[in-house]
């Protein structure tokens, strides 16, 4: 990555080709939640008229200075993205305490400091505030992940859509542009979702897409199936399927010509992608055409 990235990246200068090696670098999720955390932070009050008419006292007093500024501009520039996200950094690491992510294509497993274990499937992140988690068992999920909580005072795990909390239970969340879904395992969950409670009892799952709530069949495995490598749907919109298998494959999806809001029940492999491509295309009575680290999924009518 070249060392003047991160400040064109911060003035939205960086070019397609650059963005997308930035992108790529491993630094550059880090950036982006720091950024984001920056924007959340408040100005004190500025009293523009005091500041200029302070400006000008000091102007009518002080010898004028002429400062070469084209030869820093870069080292400025640089300077300045370095302070953004120095500040960004310490409210970010304050606000938020510990942060746990995971890419495309990963998963990884992580222990809480109360023994809790949570398995996070691809393209996850976690944070909580490590210093008082004895008193709070609290943590925000973006993502899927599986949890296997010790037990305790109330864990709570907050997603955009809904909460969940236990006691002490095994239970999977999955939270992602409009899917929300939790499926307990182990003992009862508690999910609040649009304003109403539902308890979960071992076995039951809760889903809602887009708002819409629908009823699932009682699940009967000991753990989710991407545990094992497999990503597994029953009724699930194909748009989310296809999500999916662009996550666990790190590959980029295309579509043309069908019918994404199909309904898709399967299974297919997170580890062998031909494999996964014919367990969904088949079903789906769809084709597909794969070139390096794309993949487009069309109508069968198309030539």
């Amino acid at each position: 990555m070249q060392e003047n990235y991160l400040a064109k990246w911060l003035n939205n200068e960086l070019s397609e080709t650059e963005l997308k090696d930035f992108r790529a670098s491993e630094a550059y999720d880090s950036y982006e939640k720091i950024v984001a955390f920056s924007d959340r932070l408040q100005a004190p009050d500025f009293d523009i008229e005091k500041a200029l008419q302070d400006f000008k006292s000091k102007s009518e007093t002080s010898s004028p200075k002429v400062i070469a500024m084209r030869p820093y501009k870069k080292f400025l520039r640089l300077a300045a993205a370095v302070a953004v996200l120095l500040v960004g950094s310490y409210f970010y690491l304050s606000l938020e305490g510990q942060q746990i992510a995971t890419k495309y294509a990963e998963s990884k497993t992580f222990i809480l400091p109360d023994n809790s274990e949570i398995i996070l499937n691809a393209d996850t992140s976690i944070s909580f505030d490590e210093k008082n988690w004895d008193d709070k068992r609290n943590l925000v999920l973006d993502g899927e992940a599986f949890f296997k909580v010790a037990k305790g005072k109330k864990f709570t795990v907050t997603t955009e859509d809904g909460i969940i909390a236990v006691l002490g239970t095994e239970f999977n969340v999955e939270n992602r542009n409009g899917f929300f879904e939790v499926t307990c395992f182990e003992g009862l969950v508690n999910v609040t979702y649009d304003g109403k409670e539902t308890k979960l009892p071992a076995g039951n799952s809760f889903l809602a897409i887009n708002g819409k709530i629908a009823n699932l069949d009682a699940a009967n495995r000991v753990h989710p199936s991407w545990i094992d490598n497999e990503s597994t749907f029953k009724s699930i919109p194909l748009k989310y399927v296809l999500a999916e298998f662009e996550r666990q494959h790190n590959i980029s999806v295309e579509t043309r010509e069908i019918n994404t809001d199909q309904l898709f029940t399967g299974t297919f492999s997170n580890t062998d992608i031909n494999l996964a491509l014919q367990s969904i295309s088949v079903p789906s009575q769809i084709k597909f055409k794969l070139e390096d680290t794309k993949v487009l999924f069309y109508a069968e009518k198309m030539p």
